[in-house]
C-alpha cells in the first residue's frame, strides 16, 4: 500500500448488520473523540447481498448505544464495484470476508483490503461474527472493535506525520 493519506474507509462483514456497521460508528466515535475526523469518508458493507436496505441487527445497536454512540440510522448494502476505486482502505471483519473481497476486486485494488484487526494492530485475527450469540457476545465484539479502532487511528495519525520526502528522520 502507498503512504498517501488515507481518506477513505470501508468496513465489510458478511452482511453488513453486525461487525461492520458496528466498526464503521465507533471508528466515527474514535476519530471526533481525537478531533481527527478531518473529512476521511466512513462506511460499511456486505459481502453478501440477502440483508440489503436492513437496519443493523438490534444487538449491535444496544451495544452501541450503550457507549454513546448511535448506529441505527446505517441500512445493509453489499459492495458495489465502485468500492473498489472510491476507497483507499477496505477492511475485512475476517479472513472470509477478505477472501471473498480479493475474489470480487480488480487488480488494482487488491493493495487496498486487508484483514481489520491486521492492519490496524498487527495481530492476525478474526473479528468473530456474534450474529448466532448471546448480547455477551456482541459486548465482546464490541472491545475488540473499540481497541482496534483506537490502534487504527493512531497508525492513520503515524501515517499522516511520516516524512514525505523519501528520507528517514533521525529524530524518529
Amino acid at each position: 500500500m502507498s503512504i498517501k493519506p488515507i481518506k477513505s474507509i470501508l468496513f465489510v462483514c458478511l452482511g453488513n448488520i453486525c461487525r461492520s456497521p458496528l466498526a464503521e460508528g465507533v471508528f466515527r466515535a474514535v476519530l471526533s473523540e481525537r478531533g481527527d475526523d478531518q473529512g476521511i469518508v466512513l462506511d460499511s458493507a456486505a459481502t453478501g447481498g440477502w440483508e440489503a436496505g436492513s437496519a443493523p441487527d438490534p444487538r449491535s445497536v444496544a451495544v452501541a448505544i450503550r457507549h454513546g454512540i448511535d448506529i441505527s440510522g446505517q441500512r445493509a448494502r453489499r459492495i458495489a464495484p465502485e468500492d473498489f476505486s472510491r476507497f483507499d482502505l477496505i477492511l475485512g471483519m475476517d479472513r472470509s470476508n477478505v477472501r471473498d473481497l480479493k475474489a470480487l476486486a480488480p487488480e488494482a485494488a487488491l493493495d487496498r483490503i486487508y484483514l481489520f484487526l491486521e492492519f490496524a494492530s498487527g495481530h492476525a485475527r478474526d473479528v468473530p461474527d456474534p450474529y448466532y450469540e448471546d448480547q455477551q457476545a456482541f459486548a465482546s465484539v464490541y472491545r475488540m472493535i473499540r481497541e482496534t479502532s483506537e490502534a487504527l487511528a493512531k497508525r492513520l495519525d503515524a501515517r499522516v506525520s511520516a516524512p514525505t520526502s523519501g528520507q528517514a528522520s533521525s529524530t524518529m
